[in-house]
Order: structure tokens, then sequence, then C-alpha cells
């Protein structure tokens, strides 16, 4: 048996992604988790090297092993230490207010500090080196066009979400034209809580982490307005300690999701996100309006 299958033989699935390619393995006496990257080989590479550059500025695992060029018809992984503690959205479900507040602060200083690992250029990571390369995707608009055919929608639907985009574009074009590093899936699902002590102990799974917009992780974690305590107190970190990203945050940050939220809206019915980001769209849609109902985290009720 080889390196590979002696890790393998233990794997049992780990719940919370949609991928299917993560698992909880022992390796070495400890336990681990073993990433595959079936379905993007190339990625592999990208993961492990994000992990060990941003290690001890971000709570990422260490990485034991990686295997980035396929090798005798097995996948290329990665396999990192397990970090303790629980789902940030499992420990939410009972948390009261002052602990999703404490929560929520510790979120803004990671959102600080992603905000403040600058890049020149926009783009995917490629390889060991994270060479940066355009996604090729033209603005958002043409994004738009490329997905709007699956969301269903009536002639008059679209032109109000066409209307939304546009206005969004501008807002974008009056921001912070600087690039950093974006998780790009910066939610519940990826973040990993200790239940005792309320101290986040992790950030996981980076195989959409890029060279993008600081808007962009702010804009994951408002996209359904679901904790208005938790946002409000990431947003007040962000704008007492980030870089200056100027006015109309909220609105900025929404803004930047839209790349995201279209792509998962056009998926609708492969996952729950993919469901609820098509009904968000639908309503963008029906009021031509950004926010689409979702609470203002700055207003307190």
């Amino acid at each position: 048996m080889d390196g590979f299958e002696a890790i393998a033989a233990s794997a049992v699935p780990l719940t919370g992604g949609y991928g299917g390619e993560t698992f909880a393995v022992s390796a070495a006496g400890e336990d681990a988790v073993l990433k595959l990257y079936a379905r993007r080989p190339g990625r592999a590479a990208v993961d492990a090297a994000l992990l060990r550059l941003v290690r001890g500025l971000l709570p990422v695992p260490r990485v034991l092993d990686a295997q980035v060029d396929q090798v005798g018809g097995d996948p290329t992984y990665v396999l990192t230490e397990r970090l303790p503690g629980i789902n940030l959205q499992a420990f939410l479900e009972t948390a009261d207010d002052r602990r999703r507040e404490s929560v929520g602060a510790q979120l803004g200083e990671l959102l600080v500090r992603l905000s403040g690992m600058p890049f020149l250029s926009f783009g995917e990571f490629h390889g060991s080196e994270l060479r940066i390369e355009s996604f090729g995707a033209g603005g958002l608009a043409q994004w738009l066009n490329h997905h709007v055919e699956s969301f269903g929608l009536t002639r008059e639907q679209v032109d109000r979400l066409r209307e939304v985009i546009d206005r969004a574009e501008d807002l974008a074009d009056s921001g912070v034209d600087r690039f950093c590093l974006v998780h790009s899936d910066f939610n519940a699902k990826n973040l990993l809580v200790d239940p005792e002590t309320a101290r986040i102990t992790g950030l996981i799974d980076w195989e959409f982490a890029h060279a993008g917009s600081p808007y962009a992780d702010l804009g994951n974690l408002l996209r359904f307005g679901a904790d208005p305590v938790l946002e409000r107190a990431a947003l007040r970190v962000v704008r007492e300690t980030g870089p200056d990203l100027g006015d109309r945050l909220v609105e900025r940050s929404r803004g930047a999701d839209l790349w995201a939220l279209i792509d998962l809206a056009a998926r609708a019915g492969q996952n729950p996100v993919a469901s609820a980001a098509h009904s968000l769209i639908t309503r963008m849609a029906d009021t031509g309006d950004l926010a689409a109902g979702r609470p203002d985290p700055d207003v307190v009720h």
C-alpha cells in the first residue's frame, strides 16, 4: 500500500461542503483532513501554496503532505491537520448576542488581514508560484449575460436586474481599485469556532481563493443578511481598523458579491446555497434593488 492509499484507507466524508472531495482521515498518528482534486487537479498546488503563505497570519491548517502532480492515476491532494472547533453555522444556532458580537468582531479582524494582503492584478491563481491569470470574464454585465438564461426570469425582470448590475458597476468604478487576497467563500460553513471560548479557530476551504476586490469577502459574509448582530460587529472592525474602503461599504460589498451570487444562482437546485442565491437574484429582479429586502446591518432594530 503506497502513501496515498494508506491515507485514503481511513477516509470518512466531511459534511458542510458540497463538493464531496473532503474527508477526515488519520495520518502519522494525528487527525487530518484530506482534500482531493479530481475535478480541478491543478488547484492542489495553489491551495497548498496559499495555506503555507498565510499560515501565522490567518487561522489556517498546517499542510502535512501534498501531491500536486498526478501520479499513477491517483488524484492530486492536499493533506492538512484537522483544526479544533465546530462549524460557525452550528455555533450560531445557540449563541446569544454577546457571543455573536464577539465572533463578528473577530471576522472583521480576518477581513482586515485579507484586505491588507495586496496583489498587482486581478485574476485566478495558478501553480505553486501563485501566478495570476485573468478570469477572462469581461465585466459584470457580460457575466450576467453568460448566466441569465438559466435564471428563468421574464424580460421585465431581466431588465430590472440589468439596472441593478449597471448601478453596481458604477459604484465599483468609484471605489477602491486595488486588489487583495480574496478567500471567496468567507461564510459560516467555512469558519470554525471554539464553542467554549467563542474564538475563531479556522478559516478553511480555500479552493476559490483569488486576487480580487477588497469588498468581495465582506459581501460574501453579508450575502443573505442572516445575522445583523454578527455582521454589524464585523463592519465596525473593518471600518475602524482596516484600510480605507470609502463610503457605502455595505452596498459596495454586495455589489462585489454579485459575481459569485450570479454564478451560484445559475446552479439552483444543486445545493441549498445555490437555491438561496437564485431566490435572492429573483428578488433583485422583482424589486430592481440590490438590497432586495435584506436588512441593513448598520441599522439597529
